[in-house]
């Protein structure tokens, strides 16, 4: 067993104001963050994706085992195979596979099975969960460490700029397909970036936020909440 070994934190990050106004300044950039399926074709670079990925490489894993693949699609031919494999999915779901509650819950915004976005959107990344690792040695807390990269992802694109949209469709499976991914490695999310269009609408329903004293509790010290 290969003991750890430390080293000192030489390169923290410190804000040049207060945490009280860096909190807000970094909530008031992400609150402007939507959702987006109306996507401009206009060129994003390779080096912002890439910075966009490299941000999102910073997430905590567990046992820092980085279980995630991020492939990056740029070629429309690959984007209009994704797109027409999508759709079918799609189809199946809002056509049997989706209760009548999901439907309704879907309704206010306004989704169906056309997925056009995947072609005019510029990139395509397809975030992947690794199972195990390259070596097939294990990994730990795949889902969870990538979603938290996930996380981090979306968020680096919203403050180059851009605009993304989650598309999970269930099942993924033609994602490794077409990509051409080894088995440990499974679709997990399905992320088109590039700027909205300029005619770019959002569903009013997902403006909503649930307020904060209904998602955060702080414990006063005695096992009550505030």
């Amino acid at each position: 067993m290969q003991p750890a070994e430390f080293v000192p934190l030489t390169d923290r990050y410190v804000p040049t104001t207060s945490p009280e106004e860096a909190s807000a300044a970094f909530h008031d950039v992400m609150r402007r963050r939507r959702t987006v399926r109306m996507f401009s074709d206009a060129p994003v670079s390779r080096e912002t994706i890439e910075n966009v990925v490299r941000t999102a490489t910073t997430a905590p894993s567990g046992a820092n085992k980085q279980p995630w693949r991020f492939v990056c699609v740029q070629d429309p031919e690959i984007k209009r195979k994704i797109r027409e494999a999508a759709e079918e999915e799609e189809r199946e779901f809002y056509g049997s596979r989706a209760g009548q509650r999901w439907l309704e819950d879907l309704a206010p915004l306004g989704t169906d099975e056309n997925k056009e976005f995947l072609e005019i959107a510029p990139w395509l990344i397809v975030v992947f969960k690794c199972v195990k690792g390259d070596d097939g040695g294990a990994v730990y807390y795949p889902a969870e460490s990538v979603g938290i990269a996930t996380g981090f992802l979306l968020a680096a694109a919203h403050h180059a700029g851009l605009a993304t949209v989650t598309h999970t469709p269930s099942p993924m499976n033609f994602l490794s397909e077409v990509l051409g991914r080894p088995a440990h490695e499974r679709a997990f999310v399905l992320v088109p970036v590039g700027y909205p269009s300029d005619d770019c609408m959002v569903p009013a329903e997902a403006l909503h936020r649930r307020p904060l004293d209904e998602v955060m509790i702080i414990d006063r010290g005695n096992g009550s909440p505030a």
